[in-house]
């Protein structure tokens, strides 16, 4: 078979693939849960984005006379022991959380994505030193390594994103490295080789392409994952400091009051509504990027 030929293949292929993909499509974005979850979502993150409009008090005004407030007219959410309105702080706290979520899964999987094509190319030593350098973090479990470099970086929400993306790049460089040594080999990349183009183009254009669909698919699915994170990060006092809102900042203040249930239950409620909702986005994702899990 000729270089010709083999580029012909390669191009069919593709074609193939790419149809198959968008009648994928269709289907999973049809079901009533993707729909419900993209509003979710799409809510949330309009609220945080428009929070100085949307919000009728600010973040951190405190009304001592009006605390511990049940959910009222006024007060949507109710108030918390320092009469702050938690709607509010719902609210700006959204921006936090969703802000770390997304920032920590984006920079994890290019940054991951990056080493993990360019040591499942190269081989050798620097595959070898790169891949125990993933086992040895992902040797910990996350919650636990990330809480332990937040304490070592001290308090703050952009050490705790710093921490956790030191913890998350390694699943997505496996990831890849994985894809890379599936079709490093394959036809077209041999065609791409044998007429002459070179390592960095052929990294670029002919194995980054059908990397990156398993890196989308596995950032979708981590989103919730990365705001439970982030929120239990801050829970535990390691994220955000006050008074910047923050959605596990808020539950961690509401336990200590259980009879005042709305000012942990509303941010438990983002956290579960937003983590449920991408986990659905994520299987949709899914199905139409990775055939292999098409039923």
């Amino acid at each position: 078979m000729t270089n010709l030929d083999l580029i012909g293949s390669r191009v069919e292929l593709r074609a193939v693939a790419e149809m198959r993909q968008a009648v994928r499509a269709r289907r999973a974005w049809r079901t009533v849960g993707v729909l419900i979850s993209v509003l979710v979502v799409a809510v949330w993150a309009a609220l945080a984005l428009a929070a100085p409009v949307v919000a009728p008090f600010g973040y951190d005004d405190q009304r001592v006379d009006e605390s511990l407030q049940p959910p009222s007219a006024r007060h949507l959410f109710g108030t918390d022991n320092l009469g702050r309105d938690v709607f509010t702080r719902v609210v700006y706290g959204g921006r936090v959380t969703l802000l770390i979520g997304v920032g920590v899964v984006l920079v994890g999987s290019v940054v991951g994505m990056m080493i993990g094509t360019i040591s499942g190319y190269l081989g050798g030593a620097v595959d070898e030193a790169i891949m125990r350098s993933t086992e040895v973090i992902m040797a910990f479990p996350s919650i636990i390594l990330a809480m332990a470099i937040a304490v070592a970086l001290g308090p703050g929400i952009v050490h705790a994103a710093m921490a956790m993306v030191l913890v998350w790049w390694p699943g997505y460089a496996r990831l890849a490295r994985g894809e890379v040594l599936s079709i490093r080999h394959l036809e077209y990349v041999d065609a791409a080789v044998a007429i002459g183009q070179l390592p960095w183009r052929i990294l670029v254009r002919e194995i980054l392409p059908n990397v990156r669909s398993s890196i989308i698919v596995l950032a979708t699915v981590d989103l919730g994952s990365a705001i439970v994170t982030a929120a239990g990060l801050s829970f535990l006092g390691l994220g955000a400091v006050p008074p910047t809102p923050e959605w596990g900042a808020m539950v961690n203040m509401g336990r200590e009051l259980p009879a005042a249930w709305w000012i942990a239950g509303f941010p438990g409620l983002a956290i579960f509504s937003t983590v449920l909702a991408f986990n659905f986005l994520g299987d949709a994702v899914r199905d139409v990027l990775d055939p292999r899990h098409h039923t």
